[in-house]
């Protein structure tokens, strides 16, 4: 699926860059995976930042969703939407 042009995969975010949750997409065709992102805070509008990527290969990315902090597989990542956030 191609994004729109402002918006990219939270996989694919610059580490520190201040975004925002636009959706969630079942790319890693795991059906419960868009439900436990959910259950986490990913939610339309919610502001996530990429804290931290684990060495080699980075992953486990470490995310930021609202206040909390969570460790995502990029397969996981991936399946979040984000756009940049503006006045951050």
């Amino acid at each position: 699926m191609t994004l729109p042009e402002n918006e990219l995969r939270l996989s694919d975010a610059e580490t520190g860059a201040p975004m925002v949750v636009i959706g969630l997409d079942d790319r890693a065709g795991l059906p419960d995976l868009q439900t436990r992102l959910r259950e986490l805070g990913f939610m339309e509008g919610e502001p996530v930042c990429v804290l931290r990527r684990g060495q080699p290969g980075g992953e486990p990315l470490a995310v930021r969703i609202g206040a909390s902090t969570f460790a995502l597989r990029r397969i996981e990542a991936a399946c979040v939407r984000v756009a940049a956030r503006h006045g951050a």
